[in-house]
């Protein structure tokens, strides 16, 4: 017996895993097991930051280069992905990796997440706010 979930959302999720696996298995029967929150976490173990050309033309250096440097853009990705609900474990913690690569502090990424809390609430705030903590975590070296 399937657990009943305790809200919408979490029913929401529930479907579509299901439709994912279901959708994985008619491509190929192998893929019967298929999960998309584990082959996210596979791909972000595959490529944790992306490279810095890429960074650089989908933040807007070849296209505007006198606009906002890269840790500004990356400050402002972190606020996007918090109001949203800090859904995107990957892209959180990616966007966290890129921003320490491009300058920023830890304080200055941590006040950027609590200011959003306004915008998104306590609870996308605190997930966002776990998400970047296990990223600063692993880079303990860096006291910036």
């Amino acid at each position: 017996m399937t657990k009943q979930p305790p809200n919408p959302f979490e029913a929401m999720m529930q479907q579509m895993q299901a439709q994912a696996q279901q959708m994985a298995k008619a491509f190929n029967p192998a893929l019967e097991n298929f999960s998309p929150s584990e082959a996210f976490k596979e791909f972000e173990a595959l490529w944790p930051t992306m490279p810095k050309e890429v960074m650089e033309m989908m933040f807007g250096n070849t296209v505007n280069k006198d606009g906002l440097d890269a840790k500004t853009r990356l400050l402002l990705t972190l606020a996007g992905l918090t109001c949203q609900g800090a859904q995107a474990d990957s892209a959180v913690r990616q966007t966290v990796r890129h921003a320490l690569a491009a300058g920023a502090k830890k304080q200055e990424i941590v006040e950027t997440i609590a200011q959003m809390s306004v915008f998104a609430g306590i609870p996308a705030m605190n997930r966002a706010l776990d998400l970047a903590q296990a990223v600063m975590d692993d880079n303990k070296d860096d006291e910036t």
